[in-house]
This record gives C-alpha cells, sequence and structure tokens, in this order.
C-alpha cells in the first residue's frame, strides 16, 4: 500500500509541499538504510517496512513540523514530504533504537 504520494505534492501537516524527488528508505533488522540522507526541500521520502511480522511506526516531532505514521504494518509505505530545510530525526516508535536522519537543503 503506497500512503499519501500525490503526483501534485504532498500534503503535511495542513500545507502542501512542491513534488520533488522520491528517496526509498528500508526498514529491515530493526533498522533504516540508508541510515542518513540528504535532500532538497520538497523532496519526499518513502519509508517501506521490510521487516516480515514486524510493526513499525514512523514519527518526526521538530520545531513547525511534525508526522505521524501510525503502526505501518510489514510491506506497507509510508511517504513524507519535507517542506522546510533542517535536520530531522525520523524515529521508530516502537523500536526506540531505529533512526534515519534527514538533512533536508
Amino acid at each position: 500500500m503506497l500512503a499519501v504520494l500525490l503526483a501534485g505534492g504532498l500534503a503535511v501537516g495542513g500545507s502542501v509541499a512542491l513534488a520533488g524527488a522520491t528517496y526509498r528508505v528500508s526498514q529491515k533488522g530493526r533498522a533504516f538504510d540508508p541510515p542518513h540522507l540528504t535532500i532538497a526541500r520538497g523532496d519526499t521520502v518513502a519509508v517501506q517496512n521490510d521487516d516480515a511480522g514486524l510493526l513499525h511506526h514512523v514519527y518526526i516531532e521538530a520545531d513547525g513540523f511534525t508526522f505521524d505514521s501510525g503502526e505501518q504494518k510489514s510491506g506497507e509505505i509510508v511517504a513524507v514530504s519535507f517542506p522546510k530545510r533542517g535536520r530531522f530525526d525520523v524515529l521508530c516508535g516502537i523500536h526506540p533504537k531505529m533512526r534515519l536522519i534527514v538533512d533536508v537543503r
């Protein structure tokens, strides 16, 4: 299931970001792969749960930008667009050691 990806843009926290490039990140072995991305403002990160039988829960809590996927079942993809510049920690609410760093330029 591809969640919330739209051709013209992606709604995030009440705003619409410009459509840009999409980067795929895998969740496998209770880790994000790759663990670090550098992207442009407006780009999208599509995070796929590749852990058979495990739930994940992607979230971001930053100044002026939050995201919460809720429970993400095996095989599901959660897409998040980054409408502002900065460094963001993407975390898993179920596995606290999982961390993806996204630098948005």
